[in-house]
């Protein structure tokens, strides 16, 4: 459990569970299962399945000490105690949860080293923003992730470097113009302070502006103060001083122009064009950006084999030749791959099949972060030498992130058989609410039948699932993910 001490009574066999500190609901955590510990660190174990340990082991072996240990550097002492980590199987809905003192994540990113490093920094880094300080509705959830973003990059470039930093931010914030030019810009969910009003879901909120429009609001902040490491002195007391406590974005806002009386005289919070109250209620993109320059080294191969794949006339052994995308890393490739699917720009059948030929082989062996990319251009162009890919793929990925883009690509084209054929061999696998989400997705544009001429699914302790003839969840303004990074 996401508890500071726990025991385990044996005769009784009873476990008691103590937190010492005040926590928000929404934090506190349990699971149950056939889980084994491996000490990682001084204060760190992981919990896992038996036949996952061993991988979850040697991945996090000392890492997780290292990632600690740089943020207590920047942001103060870390207070939980133990930082542990329990891996989840497939069906669970998301990546991870930052819940203290026992981070749940997915066991599927244990394929994927840059994912892994990435995703568990970010929960770290929730220790101190979201776990100490919470916000204090779901309306400002960018207090939370917003900060964690910014403290997981702060981390990320001590420990691996701005170049490094630079290419995870760019692939993020590429998917964030690409679920903008989706949504439009006068979407409301697009403002850091969307008010939850009758008939939103706040479970909308949690979508890349929280994310990345929070991150670039903090890094703006960061830059008023001149050097970094001043405004990591202000969040180290911004935490002391709202340590266990609940806040709205003006507590931070107000805190930060007292801990800069110099930038309170220059009324930066004013400035025109940028001021912090258009930052928090404005739709669109954000107000400004980070220079990613430092990451051109890594950006620029991706943005040159592109155009190589998208010159007329093509030349497919020209580039294919001119890289080997198995030396690049997760985030590289991912992001060329994304860039084939800008749904501005249409495939010809030839240039899918030359990519096939080149890459699908090599895409097969590499992480799910990638080869959801793969397969949603395979759906997307009607490719059907690789479609028992896909199959094989929902068969096995269980994670709303993987699950959802390929289900809405292929009842957006002429796949929709498959997609049902594959839904009702696997749903009994699928989380409830995922599972709900994909009947959801399957019945839009669907011939409005009955819902007893729809095929029911049953097994003896799970209840028959029938397909209704109602709206998708999407009518009542959830995002979908056909174009958005999956992983974000």
């Amino acid at each position: 459990m996401s508890a500071t001490q726990s025991t385990y009574l044996e005769q009784e066999g009873v476990y008691q569970f103590y937190m010492e500190y005040p926590v928000p609901a929404y934090l506190v955590a349990l699971v149950a299962g056939d889980l084994v510990p491996a000490d990682i660190g001084p204060r760190s174990r992981v919990w896992a399945e038996p036949c996952l340990l061993p991988a979850a082991t040697s991945k996090l072996s000392g890492l997780v000490e290292r990632w600690l240990s740089a943020a207590e550097t920047l942001y103060g002492p870390y207070i939980w105690g133990r930082y542990d980590i329990v891996f989840l199987p497939p069906s669970f809905p998301i990546v991870a949860m930052e819940n203290p003192c026992l981070t749940f994540i997915i066991s599927s990113i244990l394929e994927s080293d840059e994912f892994l490093i990435i995703d568990v920094i970010h929960e770290v880094a929730h220790s101190w923003f979201g776990n100490a300080v919470t916000n204090a509705t779901w309306e400002e959830m960018w207090l939370s992730e917003g900060l964690a973003t910014y403290a997981q990059r702060r981390i990320t470039t001590e420990i691996y470097g701005a170049a490094f930093t630079c290419l995870e931010t760019a692939f993020r914030l590429d998917a964030l113009h690409r679920q903008m030019k989706l949504l439009g810009e006068d979407n409301p969910v697009s403002k850091l302070q969307v008010k939850l009003e009758p008939g939103v879901n706040p479970s909308n909120l949690m979508n890349l502006f929280t994310y990345e429009k929070g991150y670039c609001f903090v890094y703006y902040l960061s830059q008023l103060c001149g050097d970094p490491k001043h405004f990591d002195s202000f969040l180290r007391t911004y935490i002391e001083k709202y340590k266990f406590t609940s806040v709205v974005a003006q507590d931070l806002l107000d805190s930060f122009l007292n801990f800069f009386p110099e930038l309170k005289e220059q009324c930066v919070d004013s400035k025109a064009g940028l001021e912090f109250e258009r930052w928090l209620n404005a739709t669109g993109p954000p107000l400004a950006e980070p220079d990613l320059s430092q990451g051109s080294s890594l950006t620029r191969p991706v943005e040159t084999l592109f155009k190589l794949w998208t010159a007329e006339p093509l030349d497919a052994p020209a580039a294919a030749s001119s890289v080997d995308i198995a030396k690049w890393r997760t985030f590289q490739t991912h992001m060329f791959l994304s860039s084939m699917l800008n749904p501005l720009y249409v495939l010809s059948s030839e240039l899918v099949t030359k990519l096939s030929e080149c890459y699908s082989s090599q895409l097969d062996s590499m992480n799910a972060e990638i080869r959801i990319r793969w397969l949603q251009i395979v759906v997307r162009n009607d490719y059907y030498p690789d479609l028992y890919k896909v199959r094989h793929f929902l068969e096995n990925q269980m994670s709303r992130m993987y699950t959802i883009p390929l289900y809405e690509d292929l009842c957006a084209g002429t796949l929709k058989s498959f997609a049902l054929e594959v839904f009702y061999q696997t749903q009994n696998q699928l989380h409830p609410n995922l599972r709900k989400t994909i009947q959801q997705i399957l019945t839009q544009g669907l011939n409005p039948l009955p819902a007893t001429e729809l095929p029911a699914v049953t097994t003896d302790d799970t209840p028959a699932m029938v397909l209704e003839d109602k709206p998708p969840e999407t009518a009542n303004g959830a995002i979908s993910l056909r174009d958005v990074d999956v992983s974000a």
